[in-house]
């Protein structure tokens, strides 16, 4: 006998084991996991009310609250598809995804009710709009709505190659492509999240991680999964977060490089006072060594790497912690844990290939690009033939990434394909060199790029943001360069910034700073 691998099932078994159990904090809002699944019942008994039947789309534009996790369960228990989409986004590029995903219906946050209004006229397949907070003429009440609504809703058969999502990518160089995530692509990321992260009941997860991204990495579902906590948090400020992590006894939570950098770079007395034993999982960009030994070192937390992308739903690497690491100086553990690592139990084939597509040599030295198959990877670009072929060829996901492999499996990205500086014949990796920059002490983040050369063909220029009050010139940062990479690869130029260009996730825009199009205030 077999049933479709899907998050609804482990919603079911939810529903039976923990009842009273606390599911969702928001603020001052709780509710057990009796109560939560009540409001998705009713939410879902709605949106059927609305004609929202299979595969029609359900679009939300919010941050991290309670009643965006609702629709994690409301819509795919129906059979619909929920489309996530970036909150900081623009209203043109809202009209482009609501478009282009064909959304039915847009749940939005007040923050951004006005926002959607400027461009309703554009959006003609949209039957109802729903204000999840606020109130707006033109909008539905969502509590209101909900307050008023049944429990009793047809619950809908799926098959596991349904999509459930409909995920868009980031658009930093041309419009966002809709990612078709499938019930069985989620399912199975998240029992590789419930082998490789240690969830279990007792934990409670702070969102700070955007759940618009990827799903929120699924453990929009994964917490459900076990019973634990769902903790909302609405901005991903790091006084938040600390005031967030002691108030409410967070154990873990995800976070990109990015907010790990402004967890380090946090004022002292927040970091003095902050509980031990919270467990990091970053993804989204390859973490620096010392931001991970300094929170390790500092806070006493635990930090895990994983490795994916939005096209393989999205988690498909970890680098796995072995007994063997644990004798090793806290420098050398630091770099190991910021490899992209192993891949995940059941969910995808790793490989790191030459152009010839034959596995790179366990060299740590040798170059290729990473590429996946298997359970996790996307049924295709919504509506876009042309770029799934490109991106899937010969039953392989093409991801992008550079990366060597090391003498024990572990992959380790040195940059993306794009991004690899070629200087005078020599492969420069971006992230290497950015690595060492942010080891001084008066560096907060730096970003490395290509920029035309007479003589090399490109040489490596240095963006840099210092940290509050710190003072450091280029000499002095090229000098600490060459006492700790190769001369070609020390930066001929450093420009001092007061932040980098980054998309909503935390990615660096290297395109911008390349190409001269940031609006960069220098300090």
């Amino acid at each position: 006998m077999e049933t479709p691998l899907s998050p609804i099932d482990f919603a079911r078994r939810a529903r039976r084991l923990y009842p009273d159990r606390t599911a969702v904090v928001d603020g001052s809002l709780r509710w057990s996991y009796g109560e939560f699944f009540d409001r998705c019942d009713r939410w879902s008994r709605t949106l059927q009310h609305m004609g929202v039947g299979h595969g029609d789309r359900v679009a939300i534009i919010s941050p991290n609250t309670h009643s965006h996790l609702e629709q994690y369960y409301a819509v795919p228990q129906i059979g619909a598809v929920t489309v996530p989409v970036n909150f900081r986004l623009t209203s043109d590029d809202f009209a482009y995804i609501l478009k282009h995903s064909g959304a039915r219906v847009v749940c939005a946050h007040r923050d951004h009710l006005e926002a959607v209004d400027t461009v309703r006229e554009q959006l003609p397949e949209v039957v109802h709009f729903v204000a999840l907070e606020g109130r707006k003429d033109g909008w539905l009440d969502y509590e209101a709505v909900l307050a008023g609504a049944s429990t009793e809703f047809t619950p809908a058969s799926v098959a596991e190659t349904d999509m459930i999502s409909l995920n868009y990518t980031s658009g930093t160089t041309a419009n966002p492509k809709g990612v078709m995530i499938t019930h069985r692509n989620t399912a199975l990321n998240i029992m590789g999240h419930l082998m490789h992260t240690r969830i279990t009941s007792a934990d409670r997860y702070l969102w700070v991680l955007p759940m618009f991204h990827a799903n929120g990495w699924c453990f929009t579902w994964a917490i459900t999964a076990v019973g634990g906590t769902h903790v909302c948090l609405r901005k991903a400020d790091p006084g938040l977060i600390f005031e967030t992590i002691a108030r409410e006894h967070i154990t873990m939570l995800c976070a990109a490089p990015t907010i790990l950098i402004g967890i380090a770079n946090a004022p002292e007395e927040l970091r003095r006072h902050a509980p031990h034993g919270v467990r990091v999982f970053t993804a989204g960009a390859p973490p620096a060594a010392a931001t991970i030994e300094r929170i390790e070192g500092e806070l006493g937390w635990e930090i895990t790497h994983v490795y994916g992308l939005t096209e393989v739903s999205p988690i498909v690497a970890i680098s796995e912690w072995r007994p063997e690491h644990a004798g090793l100086p806290a420098t050398e553990r630091a770099r190991i844990k910021a490899r992209q690592g192993v891949e995940y139990l059941g969910n995808a084939e790793v490989r790191v290939v030459d152009d010839q597509d034959h596995e790179v040599p366990r060299d740590g030295a040798t170059l290729g690009e990473i590429i996946i198959r298997g359970n996790a990877v996307m049924a295709g670009y919504y509506n876009d033939p042309e770029a799934t072929a490109r991106a899937i060829r010969d039953g392989w996901f093409r991801s992008g990434d550079a990366a060597v492999v090391h003498s024990d499996g572990y992959i380790e990205i040195r940059d993306r394909w794009k991004d690899v500086i070629i200087s005078g014949g020599e492969n420069i990796s971006s992230v290497e060199v950015e690595g060492v920059l942010l080891r001084h002490p008066a560096v907060q983040e730096a970003a490395v790029v290509g920029v035309p050369h007479e003589k090399w063909g490109e040489t490596p220029q240095a963006f840099i943001v210092l940290k509050a009050g710190a003072t450091a010139g280029g000499e002095e940062l090229r000098l600490f360069c060459r006492d700790h990479l190769a001369h070609f690869k020390v930066p001929h130029a450093f420009s001092f910034i007061s932040e980098l260009p980054k998309t909503a996730t935390g990615k660096i825009q290297k395109y911008v700073l390349r190409g001269g199009r940031a609006n960069i205030a220098a300090q």
